[in-house]
């Protein structure tokens, strides 16, 4: 015999004897090995669902401040000719954070570059973080570098000291559960659902006394729901 037909005898798969092969040993051992097998996540997909959850954290936190809704009120009330322009600016943070958490994505994007565009160094980094979650590592860069150049925006600009303190803030409202105890409600989204509904285009429409007034509401709620439920660890 050669050696190619000892190749073939050693390779031929016998018919005569049934039991020769064992179907059921051979999923089990099939099924064993996918049991042990490791799957490594995507690194690039597993910083972007980071970036998004930080990104609905801070939003969260921008939504809970005690001034949210007078921002919102006098961004609402004439937001191209009220004088004190640092107002308005916060208010169209505040609304484009809601708008992130209401998922209306695009229009706090919009909103975001508007404030990001006079200096609002928050609503740059908003912009780094809404734009890393999408996989737009380009875009994430730019807004980063408007955040951290002292050149591009003032002399007050923030550094990577601010980036810290806006990391410090995301992880206490992990921590203390203020995220999960004053999510946006209902009346929120669907005053939200109200402007979207009467839009041009595809961004949302600036708020109204209306929106901000369920805003004023929101945050009372929300101070009393943070004194009242006990922090998570």
């Amino acid at each position: 015999m050669t050696a190619i037909d000892e190749l073939l005898a050693d390779a031929r798969i016998p018919t005569g004897r049934p039991d020769a092969f064992d179907v059921g040993a051979a999923l089990r051992r099939l099924a064993r090995d996918a049991a042990t097998a490791t799957v490594e996540p995507d690194p690039a997909m597993v910083s972007a669902a980071q970036a998004g959850q930080r990104l609905s954290v801070v939003s969260r936190w921008v939504l809970n401040m005690p001034d949210a809704a007078d921002h919102v009120d006098r961004f609402a009330q004439e937001p191209r000719t009220v004088d004190d322009g640092q107002l308005v600016i916060d208010g169209a943070l505040v609304f484009a954070c809601l708008l992130h958490l209401t998922g209306y994505r695009d229009s706090a994007q919009f909103w975001w570059q508007l404030a990001a565009g006079a200096g609002h160094r928050a609503a740059a980094y908003c912009l780094h973080l809404h734009h890393f979650s999408r996989g737009e590592v380009r875009e994430a860069r730019h807004w980063l570098h408007e955040v951290t150049d002292d050149v591009l925006l003032d002399s007050e600009a923030p550094d990577r000291l601010f980036l810290a303190v806006l990391e410090t803030v995301a992880s206490y409202v992990r921590r203390t559960g203020l995220s999960q105890a004053s999510p946006p409600t209902a009346g929120l989204e669907m005053e939200v659902d109200r402007l979207a509904a009467a839009k041009t285009g595809h961004i949302v429409r600036p708020p109204d006394r209306r929106l901000a007034d369920r805003l004023y509401d929101f945050t009372r709620s929300a101070r009393h729901a943070l004194h009242t439920t006990p922090a998570t660890q």
